[in-house]
């Protein structure tokens, strides 16, 4: 592709709109939250400006992608959330993440230490910080609420409060975030002792409902940040920081000597 002409980029448009389209959209309202609405502009604009500029093969392709996410986020109608029944301009407080919306993943890791050590470790809410770099900082509000301080995209930061719902000393701690966050999220950490001596099972399961919904958590994931590679990182970190120091709990807990530095 050596040129691109405004006529080039309205034939793609409108492809795009007949693509995600069904009869009558526009009569519905939208149906995107605003903090969706915004990442969606900027990556469309992002995809578009890299699509009409390369002349490699799939550009164009590139270019009507980005144009259908700048369509999505100016107007707020995704067509795609409508034939799914989803909306996300508008939540209902009392469910975290609908069961059809959102991003969900889970991984296992081997620890060489006690589900009891592990548990006490996670429990204090204060010290995911240690082995989740993108967590600026957990605060207690008081035994079972919490708020949470965390880098977001384009340089933000975002925030939500969460609540413990589930508790099962030594084995399970289940968390979700309360209504008027920035964020939705929920998710559980199990332990599982594996025989005598032979260490826990860590099993974390999280569902996120990203600003930019599904489209979000795949860009994300084409530029390596995604949420399956950040949690699996970070439980790498969790299992080298609990297995550095065996013998000296205290310095896991405070966050003192090399244990630290893992």
């Amino acid at each position: 592709m050596s040129s691109f002409d405004l006529s080039q980029f309205n034939g793609l448009a409108e492809r795009a709109r007949h693509y995600f389209s069904h009869d009558n959209p526009a009569d519905e309202g939208p149906n995107v939250g605003h903090n969706e609405r915004m990442i969606s502009s900027v990556a469309g604009a992002c995809l578009l400006a890299t699509g009409l500029s390369s002349s490699k093969k799939g550009s164009l392709l590139l270019a009507g992608l980005g144009g259908a996410l700048l369509y999505r986020g100016m107007t707020g109608v995704c067509y795609t959330y409508r034939a799914l029944g989803i909306n996300t301009r508008s939540r209902n407080p009392a469910t975290v993440i609908p069961a059809q919306q959102g991003y969900k993943v889970e991984k296992t890791v081997i620890v060489n230490r006690p589900a009891s050590e592990l548990y006490g470790f996670w429990r204090e809410l204060e010290n995911l910080p240690k082995v989740m770099p993108h967590l600026k900082s957990v605060e207690a509000i008081d035994r079972d609420r919490s708020h949470w301080v965390a880098a977001g995209a384009l340089g933000k930061e975002v925030q939500w409060d969460a609540e413990i719902f589930n508790d099962s000393e030594n084995e399970l701690i289940a968390w979700r975030s309360l209504p008027g966050g920035d964020v939705d999220t929920a998710g559980s950490v199990r332990f599982q002792p594996i025989g005598q001596n032979h260490g826990t099972a860590v099993t974390v399961t999280m569902k996120y409902d990203p600003p930019a919904g599904k489209v979000g958590a795949w860009i994300a994931s084409l530029t390596g940040s995604g949420l399956e590679r950040k949690l699996e990182e970070d439980l790498a970190r969790f299992k080298r920081l609990m297995e550095a120091e065996e013998s000296s709990q205290g310095q896991v807990s405070s966050g003192t000597g090399p244990a630290h530095q893992a």
